[in-house]
């Protein structure tokens, strides 16, 4: 009896980068605890070949593609194409964070651990077939992220960060649940294609609209949007840096990936109302999240409401709801992801032991200091700013024109205004680094790998900036169907 209830072996096939990942993660979990604080090297290393090795296993078709254990995982394109990137950048952040944890003693050998599972949880969250598996991937992401943005226990900036956000993301979490259950309660399934198949039937929707309302909110806290914004400007600034710069890279990808889950393959497109609350949070986020990133003085609160503003370019394409825009806000998302390492990443080659390289003001007459930094901030700031030929211009652009070809007319010109605003902001970093005398005692430069890293990641913004189409058609077709 107990065989007949075992799932066949190849349901298990279409999972195996995420088994890698939980058997490595578990082994390294093991491992760890033979290693000192300078001997976990090789745990972050390992941790690094994990990731990659899973990406490439995505890459190479391992697996293959399926929908497995009774509908509730799915892997088709688009989950191959949003892995792989999240897996990419968590390894990124994991070669930034080394340095930085060593020279601070921030427990480094739990860093890599909590990591992987998180990762796994964005991977959860990007192929659920089900309500079961979104809450499953969106928990596993959010404790792990609980406990790295508490890392530093003996910083009050860094334990406040950590308590208000499991207090607002339990809130979040409980809001989505509540959806799901009326969700659940208007279709009676669990499973997505089947709450798809059974909206198409219902005449009575005001409980499914119910549900559908609290949906979004979870959505848009996860994505941090506005108004569900307010834990994003004190869980970056308090964080750990490099724990800001994983937190703000690869979970707005799944959270990207979660929305269209739901909302796409759930709801479906028969229920329009939905597209009318996305547009109305894209024109939020874009507003608050540009005015108020003006004012700030303090770089990684300014990137948080610039986070903000992000995700309200991301949702332009959602809410036009075409394959076009779900493709370009992709792409947004996957531009955003390198984006957000590359300016976290600027702030960690600049910080040395006692010293957090986090206000604008610490970045004046970098150009005079070390000119090749300079320049490679430069080109981070010029492709957030959306300016061409950067990635970033190309991701603003593709946007604009899904929110066009979805209707939304006045929603892409409110794009096109907030575009300009925001480049001030940015624009500031630059002005600071080029005209502005230094200001207090030079930091000695960094030497080692990481700022070769960065180099490498600051330029990828230009060279894809301008072979960006190969990236582009990779989410056209996560999206044929």
């Amino acid at each position: 009896m107990i065989t007949d209830t075992l799932p066949p072996a190849s349901d298990v096939f279409p999972l195996l980068p995420e088994i890698t990942l939980i058997v490595g993660a578990f082994a390294l979990l093991i491992l760890d605890l033979f290693f000192n604080n300078k001997q976990r090297i090789v745990t972050h290393v390992l941790a690094i070949a994990l990731l990659l090795g899973a990406a490439w296993m995505i890459v190479a078709g391992c697996g293959g593609h399926g929908v497995v254990f009774n509908g509730m995982f799915v892997r088709d394109t688009m989950a191959d194409v949003s892995k792989v990137v999240i897996l990419i950048v968590s390894a990124l952040n994991l070669a930034y964070a080394w340095p930085y944890l060593r020279e601070r003693n921030l427990y480094p050998g739990e860093v890599p651990v909590l990591i992987l599972f998180a990762t796994v949880g964005m991977m959860m969250l990007v192929s659920a077939g089900s309500l079961v598996m979104v809450y499953l991937g969106l928990e596993l992401l959010a404790l792990c992220s609980y406990a790295l943005v508490a890392l530093n226990r003996d910083d009050g900036q860094s334990a406040e960060a950590g308590m208000k956000y499991i207090v607002l993301g339990s809130l979040a979490s409980g809001l989505l649940l509540y959806g799901m259950s009326l969700v659940y309660g208007a279709t009676g399934s669990l499973k997505l294609d089947e709450i798809h198949a059974a909206v198409a039937n219902l005449t009575d929707k005001p409980l499914l609209l119910t549900g559908m309302v609290f949906l979004v909110a979870g959505i848009a806290f996860k994505l941090g949007a506005a108004p569900f914004h307010m834990w994003l400007p004190d869980v970056y600034q308090g964080a750990p840096t490099p724990i800001t710069q994983f937190i703000s890279a690869g979970p707005k990808l799944a959270a990207f990936a979660m929305a269209f889950r739901l909302l796409v393959d759930g709801i479906g497109q028969d229920t329009p109302q939905w597209h009318a609350l996305l547009a109305g949070l894209a024109a939020l986020s874009l507003i608050v999240g540009n005015v108020i990133a003006i004012a700030q003085t303090n770089l990684k609160r300014m990137l948080a409401y610039s986070t903000v503003s992000h995700v309200g370019f991301l949702l332009l394409g959602l809410a036009g709801g075409s394959a076009a825009g779900y493709a370009a806000s992709l792409f947004y998302a996957i531009c955003y992801a390198l984006m957000s390492v590359a300016s976290f990443g600027a702030i960690i080659v600049l910080s040395n032991k006692g010293f957090e390289a986090d206000k604008i003001d610490d970045f004046k007459g970098l150009s005079t200091r070390n000119p090749w930094m300079a320049g490679l901030v430069l080109c981070v700031m010029a492709s957030l700013a959306g300016v061409p030929p950067f990635l970033g211009f190309w991701a603003k652009l593709a946007v604009i024109d899904g929110a066009l070809g979805g209707g939304l007319t006045w929603l892409a010109i409110l794009g096109v205004i907030c575009s300009v605003i925001g480049a001030f902001y940015y624009l500031r970093v630059i002005k600071v680094m080029w005209f502005d005398e230094p200001v207090g005692e030079a930091q000695p430069a960094r030497g080692g790998a990481l700022p070769v890293l960065f180099g490498v990641n600051a330029l990828a913004l230009l060279v894809l900036g301008v072979f960006w189409n190969p990236i582009m058609h990779w989410c056209v077709l996560a999206f044929t169907r």
